[in-house]
C-alpha cells in the first residue's frame, strides 16, 4: 500500500510520487505519496498501486485505456516518460522520484 510522508527524499525501498497542488486534492492533500517496491516496476504498475487508494488521482493522470491523458507530464528523476517508446512500460527503480505535473493553459 502507499503512505504519506513528508520527507524531501525517497528511501531506497519506496518511490516518491511528487504532486503539485492542483493534484493535491485527489490525492488527501498529499504533496508526496511512497509507494513501497521491492525492485523496479514499469510506470503502469505504479500507478496501478496509487489507483488502490487514490482512484481519483489516477483518474486525473491516466485515460479510460490506462494511457497516460495527453495534458499530463510525467517525470521519473528528471526524465521525461514520454521519451521512452512506451510510456506506460517506463522503468521506475526503487529510490526514485517520480513527479506528475498537469500541463497549464491560458492566456
Amino acid at each position: 500500500m502507499t503512505t504519506e510522508r513528508s520527507s524531501a527524499t525517497p528511501t531506497a525501498t519506496s518511490i516518491c510520487v511528487r504532486l503539485p497542488g492542483a493534484l493535491r486534492p485527489a490525492a488527501g492533500g498529499n504533496k508526496c505519496i511512497d509507494v513501497p517496491v521491492e525492485a523496479e516496476l514499469p510506470l503502469a504498475a505504479l500507478l496501478d498501486a496509487l489507483d488502490v487508494r487514490y482512484p481519483a488521482l489516477t483518474r486525473r493522470i491516466r485515460d479510460e485505456q490506462g494511457r497516460l491523458r495527453r495534458y499530463v507530464n510525467v517525470y521519473v528523476d528528471g526524465a521525461d516518460v514520454r521519451e521512452h517508446d512506451d510510456p506506460a512500460r517506463a522503468p521506475v527503480p526503487p529510490g526514485a522520484e517520480v513527479l506528475v505535473l498537469p500541463s497549464v493553459a491560458g492566456g
